[in-house]
């Protein structure tokens, strides 16, 4: 198990687009993936839980990514969030 903790840099947070940009390249790697935010553990995998998150502009997070390829998973992750989503 690897994580690694962020904050969101976009305007905007977790909206449709990158939820559902950052779901697909995690279902990409075999292993799980989750996000931790505010005491609750949301599939990284599911666009509409992330959404449903509600993980706004300077919301701390954790990205773990547990199981096989989870390294390559969480520098997937952080490359992808520190880029601010491409916003």
């Amino acid at each position: 198990m690897v994580q690694q903790h962020f904050i969101i840099k976009n305007a905007q947070g977790f909206h449709m687009r990158p939820a559902t940009n950052f779901a697909t390249a995690m279902a990409a790697h075999p292993c799980s993936v989750t996000i931790r935010f505010n005491g609750k553990e949301v599939n990284g995998k599911s666009p509409m839980l992330i959404m449903a998150a509600c993980i706004k502009v300077g919301s701390e997070i954790d990205v773990v990514c547990d199981g096989v390829g989870e390294n390559e998973a969480l520098a997937a992750a952080a490359g992808m969030i520190e880029n601010g989503f491409g916003e």
